[in-house]
């Protein structure tokens, strides 16, 4: 019996409490399955990797895209998912609190609200603002009724605001607007993680590897509670088929498909659904 999104999201949740997880972040259903197979606890939506998926770069693909995105995956396995929801898809508060609702309903245990504009000449959303957005977003989720978590991103790292005290700033400001778990992607150095670590406890912070660098023993004992990769996964996925594929244009060879999942391990886990 699948099991029930109350399970979930309680489970989703206690595993914030202590220690740190790795949240995977799968682009359809069948690397979500995969991932499940082999054991991580929770998984995490990726917009890059879904948008590629769909022959689209990143940020280019709607709100009723991602919507039926995120029901699809929440329906694969039985693990809680946690949504990168990018901006709400909206630019006002209230827009943000309408499409969160929407969110909760597709059976998300946690989702993410980051304030970056997509607007190159203004890449962070006005301060004040961006925190009325996780207020709204907050004030969704507690009128829903549901127990789903709210991830606050500063995405200041990715958009050229590399300065730590305003990137913290802004999260402490989101962990006092409701945000349950902080998040600035793009903050990888010890001494940073250590200081957005101290400066938003006891709220648990997600940290981005999308490259190689600390290990996960490593960010724990920095007092990181959750990593996800982002797009990477769907990276290392891309990656594997431009080589195999220049190595046949260029070479006409066809070694690359040595390293090649085993096509009766695949049949064998998606039989087993």
């Amino acid at each position: 019996m699948p099991m029930s999104l109350d399970r979930k999201r309680t489970i989703f949740r206690r595993l914030h409490d202590s220690g740190c997880f790795v949240l995977p972040n799968p682009w359809d259903v069948g690397s979500a399955r995969l991932f499940a197979a082999m054991g991580f606890k929770a998984l995490a939506s990726t917009s890059s990797g879904y948008a590629w998926s769909q022959g689209r770069p990143d940020n280019k693909v709607t709100c009723e895209d991602v919507l039926s995105h995120l029901s699809v995956l929440c329906a694969a396995t039985d693990l809680p998912v946690n949504a990168d929801f990018e901006s709400g898809f909206a630019e006002t508060p209230q827009g943000v609190a309408t499409n969160v609702r929407r969110c909760i309903e597709t059976g998300v245990a946690g989702l993410s609200i980051e304030d970056a504009t997509g607007d190159a000449r203004q890449p962070l959303y006005d301060f004040h603002e961006a925190v009325e957005r996780v207020v709204a977003a907050r004030s969704a989720i507690d009128a829903s009724g549901h127990d789903v978590m709210l991830i606050g991103r500063c995405e200041g790292f990715l958009t050229g605001e590399t300065d730590l005290a305003k990137v913290i700033r802004r999260l402490v400001a989101y962990s006092e607007a409701g945000a349950e778990c902080l998040y600035a992607p793009g903050v990888t150095k010890r001494e940073q993680v250590a200081e957005v670590v101290k400066a938003v406890a006891p709220r648990p912070v997600n940290i981005l590897m999308g490259a190689p660098g600390l290990s996960v023993m490593e960010l724990a004992e920095l007092g990181v509670r959750r990593i996800s990769v982002g797009g990477a996964m769907a990276r290392a996925a891309w990656g594997a088929v431009q080589r195999a594929a220049h190595e046949i244009l260029e070479k006409g060879e066809f070694g690359e498909f040595a390293h090649a999942a085993k096509y009766a391990d695949l049949n064998r886990l998606f039989d087993e659904k």
